[in-house]
């Protein structure tokens, strides 16, 4: 089971000192669908549920951007690439804690790219990002295409699947700020959970808060409602007393904004609804 490192909020502070100085990124910058748009996930994906819990084993396609050469400038080594497959297996095999999704991840291949626009700048113009990824991205629906970059004001962002039924497929994948990877310099986000986070995205998972308070919340029953994202990790925390759906907030999963030491947990609802999305668009 992934240890669990629960700071006090003045050590934690300590922690990431750095990081604040320069403004903290939000945990994720993936534009979450408009009423119209979620509509039609939630029927698509009704059509790939009740199949059971299959295996899928992910091809991984990772695009190092760089500015230039050296680890300062994002040129990641090998190694560190390697720990972040190896993280999305055990957070998606249930070996550290969680529900084990049947999803499974194979790193099929590496680019490199010096392109100081394309690092610096995908986060602000989607037109850069385009071109960026019109230019690297590999395989199919199937594949995972991971691209690290400087995320700017994001640890990362993702589209959900529905993007492939647009004009845009190619923007289908993962944009992770190279930092948040293992062995990163962005302090309590440097455990590569970042790329766990967005992955739920392109597997059709919402944020645990999306919703609020409300009934449907994010779409998942056995994730207790959130009324906002969590920080850090707040033992404790339920900002939902009132729902009919009680439970502490589900701050250890991975889909909150907690620190990476503190999320280590999907759910067996989510493990549904990322299979009906498989079903449904990657399949």
């Amino acid at each position: 089971m992934k240890r669990r490192v629960v700071l006090s909020m003045t050590v934690a502070l300590a922690a990431c000192a750095p990081l604040l100085a320069a403004g903290p990124p939000e945990r994720c910058g993936t534009r979450q669908p408009g009423d119209a748009e979620a509509a039609q996930i939630e029927s698509k994906l009704s059509q790939g549920r009740g199949r059971g819990k299959a295996l899928h084993v992910i091809p991984v396609w990772v695009h190092v951007i760089t500015r230039g050469a050296g680890f300062e400038n994002g040129d990641l080594p090998e190694r560190m690439i390697r720990e972040q497959i190896r993280v999305l297996g055990d957070s998606y095999g249930g070996k550290t804690g969680g529900a084990a999704t049947g999803f499974t991840f194979e790193l099929v291949g590496i680019s490199r790219t010096m392109n100081p626009v394309w690092f610096g700048q995908m986060v602000f113009d989607s037109t850069v990002e385009l071109e960026a990824k019109n230019a690297l991205r590999e395989g199919g629906p199937e594949t995972l295409n991971l691209y690290t970059v400087d995320g700017g004001p994001y640890l990362g962002w993702a589209y959900f699947p529905s993007i492939l039924d647009s004009p845009y497929a190619a923007l289908d994948g993962v944009v992770v700020d190279w930092r948040s990877l293992p062995g990163g310099t962005f302090a309590i986000y440097s455990e590569g959970d970042t790329a766990t986070h967005e992955v739920g995205h392109w597997l059709a998972l919402y944020h645990t808060f999306d919703g609020g308070c409300s009934a449907k919340s994010d779409y998942v029953a056995d994730t207790p409602a959130e009324f906002s994202p969590a920080f850090l990790c707040p033992i404790g925390r339920d900002s939902c007393p009132q729902l009919s759906r009680p439970g502490l907030d589900p701050i250890y999963n991975f889909m909150d904004y907690t620190q990476d030491s503190c999320m280590y947990t999907f759910t067996d609802g989510q493990t549904g609804r990322m299979q009906a999305a498989w079903t449904a668009y990657r399949d």
